[in-house]
């Protein structure tokens, strides 16, 4: 099948999607990742792929090199397909960064995945929130919830991910898994990874590199590789590209059923 027919079919298949829980308008999906990975950038590029244009709606930080995460508060993003709303949500978290100071704090993420953040909260990148803040919410509803937590890691640069950020991460993946919530990686910026890949993406899965880059990013998350998707995000093109948007529509596509596999645990 050629890339148009499989972005069409994909499309299709996640424009029919609808929750388990008849009772549920969307699901909830999580989505962190250490500063400048591309987190913000991977949400675009989902709606790009759907649109059929580049689309800008969470803001990405354009200063390469920047510590700093340009996402500070809590925000859900809807992705819409033509004039349709799709019944999924991502909500974009600060970045998390290996200094205790700098970034998201770990617990603020996992109360983000257990639902008890409200959508507009502003990071204190000193104190994670309490039960006794007003964005706290003490008694989160399914629609509260994150169903996924999916973590985006730069792919080009996951061997020297820092330990104390993985120590970071591993209290988070713990912390949900003890609890039931599946984690997914998004590994961005392959085309920098593989030359071959760089000149074409369909190379992607046939590639030396990319699969000891996912097997890096499993050894490191201690995610099944099973659940580590390589993709390139839309950065400095102009115009969206059918094999850019199969990858991201085909990683789409198992974190929903990942996310919907996990809200029909919850329903028994």
């Amino acid at each position: 099948m050629d890339s148009t027919r499989q972005k069409e079919a994909l499309k299709e298949k996640l424009e029919n999607f609808s929750p388990s829980d008849p009772n549920l308008k969307d699901i909830k999906i999580l989505v962190a990742g250490q500063v400048g990975a591309g987190k913000s950038s991977f949400i675009n590029s989902i709606n790009s792929a759907f649109q059929g244009r580049i689309c800008t709606r969470a803001l990405v930080n354009s200063s390469a090199g920047d510590s700093r995460s340009f996402t500070q508060m809590l925000k859900g993003f809807t992705i819409r397909s033509g004039r349709k709303t799709l019944p999924f949500v991502f909500k974009d978290i600060m970045g998390l960064h290996p200094e205790a100071l700098v970034g998201s704090q770990p617990d603020d993420i996992i109360n983000a995945v257990f639902g008890h953040v409200k959508d507009g909260y502003k990071f204190n990148k000193e104190q994670a929130l309490t039960s006794k803040d007003e964005h706290y919410i003490s008694d989160p509803t399914l629609s509260n919830q994150a169903f996924c937590l999916v973590y985006v890691i730069d792919g080009n640069t996951v061997q020297f991910t820092d330990d104390k950020l993985i120590d970071k991460l591993k209290i988070i993946r713990q912390r949900i898994s003890d609890k039931g919530f599946p984690q997914v990686v998004i590994m961005t910026k392959v085309d920098e990874v593989c030359q071959l890949v760089k000149n074409d993406l369909r190379k992607i899965y046939t590639s030396k590199k990319i699969k000891e880059k996912m097997e890096m990013c499993s050894i490191k998350t201690g995610v099944p590789l099973t659940n580590i998707f390589p993709v390139k995000n839309y950065h400095e093109e102009i115009d969206t590209d059918d094999d850019i948007d199969v990858l991201i529509l085909k990683a789409l596509e198992q974190i929903v059923q990942i996310a919907d596999d996990r809200l029909l645990d919850c329903a028994y």
